[in-house]
């Protein structure tokens, strides 16, 4: 257990206290500061690794409460109308303010059972269908299109493979590149090999501070560089795959911060100010030409790396 787990079960212990005391009594008080001092210097300079971790956390904020949250009004609709519905994809429309968006959301479950169904966030070739599919809806309609990605990578099973993997992918990142709307993707938790780079083909990439984004996972990076999957921190300390990295480089266009801790029941206030920062990007976005778009879009990630 690192350090950073062992000050997370110690924080809990003491919010658990601190729900049962008068919040009016001096102790509640003293022990209320004590906590947030010791939050402060729990969160202060994470490592990689200790994001990873964040990032992966079964409490941290998953897409179907987020979208809950951020949409209103949101149907969801189904199927890839070749195969089957991956429930690893969340796809339907909706409205962000009075905006109609097309919201396209990889998920994880928020506990066991769901997590079986959602097949722990990592997407079959029918799943990219259907955002495509539902993608293409958006476009014909002029909607512009939200992706929430948080994967560990697509689905890597034989079935997968079979049905098309690899060419489902490849077909979302080519037809995304060329859609006729604005495009916003969101990085919610975990942004894991081609399973989130083919939903993250946009005009403007919003990251949350604690996710991490990377051409795969620490665990494999470091079997492949290391040839022992053990070294996965030290793995993920050499990979750049934090928000304030790809910041820098200019994989992401902006950081959305988060409360000390990570993020995981989001106060009504904060995810106001979350709709405001997205809303008012796709408002500049579709005030711009279309092909002024296309070409931009192509253009930022031509410059990725140099």
């Amino acid at each position: 257990m690192s350090n950073l787990q062992e000050n997370e079960l110690k924080i809990k212990e003491m919010q658990s206290t601190l729900s049962s005391l008068n919040p009016e009594s001096e102790e509640y008080k003293n022990l209320a500061n004590k906590l947030y001092k010791f939050k402060q210097e729990t969160y202060k300079d994470l490592s990689h690794w200790d994001k990873v971790c964040i990032a992966r956390s079964q409490e941290r904020l998953k897409a179907k409460t987020f979208i809950d949250k951020l949409i209103t009004d949101f149907f969801e609709l189904h199927g890839d109308q070749l195969f089957s519905d991956d429930q690893s994809i969340i796809a339907g429309i909706g409205y962000l303010d009075e905006i109609p968006v097309t919201v396209l959301a990889q998920a994880k479950g928020t506990n066991t059972e769901e997590s079986i169904r959602r097949n722990f966030g990592m997407t079959s070739p029918e799943g990219f269908r259907k955002t495509l599919r539902l993608a293409k809806e958006a476009e014909k309609f002029n909607r512009p299109i939200i992706t929430i990605v948080d994967t560990s990578g697509a689905y890597p099973g034989k079935g997968a493979e079979e049905r098309g993997q690899a060419r489902a992918i490849a077909e979302n990142i080519m037809e995304f590149s060329k859609l006729r709307v604005p495009v916003i993707a969101i990085v919610l938790s975990e942004g894991g090999s081609g399973g989130a780079l083919a939903l993250t083909v946009s005009d403007y990439v919003f990251m949350f501070e604690n996710a991490t984004y990377s051409v795969l996972s620490p665990e494999g990076f470091s079997s492949i560089l290391f040839k022992n999957s053990k070294t996965a921190e030290e793995a993920a300390n050499i990979m750049k795959l934090t928000s304030h990295d790809l910041k820098e480089i200019g994989v992401v266009d902006e950081i959305l911060y988060e409360p000390l801790g990570g993020i995981k029941v989001p106060t009504d206030d904060y995810i106001d100010q979350l709709k405001h920062k997205i809303s008012k990007r796709i408002k500049k976005l579709q005030k711009t030409d279309t092909e002024e778009l296309l070409e931009d879009r192509y253009n930022k990630f031509r410059r990725i790396g140099l």
